[in-house]
């Protein structure tokens, strides 16, 4: 009896449809005209303080003597402020969210791999932002960086930015980062 059971249930499971079938369409888009995007904004990345932006979350074990405010091998989590300009009162326009590694045992040739959505809270790009992921040579006075993506009005975004330390403080690992984007999206 137990077996008349078990080869019902197999039978029913054999002709039951197929809802887990996988299922693709492919379509062809119409013809998008795609825009660019200039835009100048302010990261206040800010270790120091009681309310700091950005904070270390991992650190390599081989850097323990190492007592700079970003050590090589160190993973920081950071929520900066966008602003207008390099005053620490300037209007907010966003904020940067993301990781960000520091990449080079050289002290001198200072390099950070970021990973950031840099998303807007105000204006005409409100609920909208863009995804940065690239290697940023910090010692370097002038510097590009990729755009690989976004979302909201910068859907599908590419591009670059261009980024100027304002400001930085080698005790505190504060700074002040001057951006300058450009960003192709549709």
């Amino acid at each position: 009896m137990m077996f008349a059971w078990a080869m019902i249930f197999c039978l029913a499971i054999a002709i039951a449809p197929g809802y887990s079938e996988y299922y693709s369409k492919t379509v062809t888009p119409g013809a998008k005209v795609e825009k660019v995007t200039h835009l100048h904004f302010f990261l206040h990345d800010i270790l120091s303080g009681e309310n700091p932006s950005a904070v270390m979350v991992a650190r390599a074990n081989l850097t323990k003597k190492d007592d700079s405010p970003t050590p090589f091998g160190s993973l920081f989590a950071i929520d900066d402020p966008l602003r207008v300009g390099p005053e620490p009162t300037s209007k907010i326009i966003g904020n940067a969210q993301g990781l960000y590694l520091s990449s080079s045992q050289d002290a001198s040739k200072f390099t950070i791999v970021l990973y950031v959505d840099f998303a807007f809270t105000t204006g005409k790009f409100n609920g909208s932002s863009f995804s940065l992921f690239s290697r940023n040579p910090v010692t370097e006075a002038d510097r590009e960086v990729a755009i690989v993506g976004g979302r909201g009005k910068f859907r599908m975004a590419r591009g670059f930015a261009k980024i100027k330390t304002s400001y930085f403080n080698a005790t505190t690992g504060d700074a002040i980062l001057e951006y300058s984007v450009t960003l192709y999206h549709y």
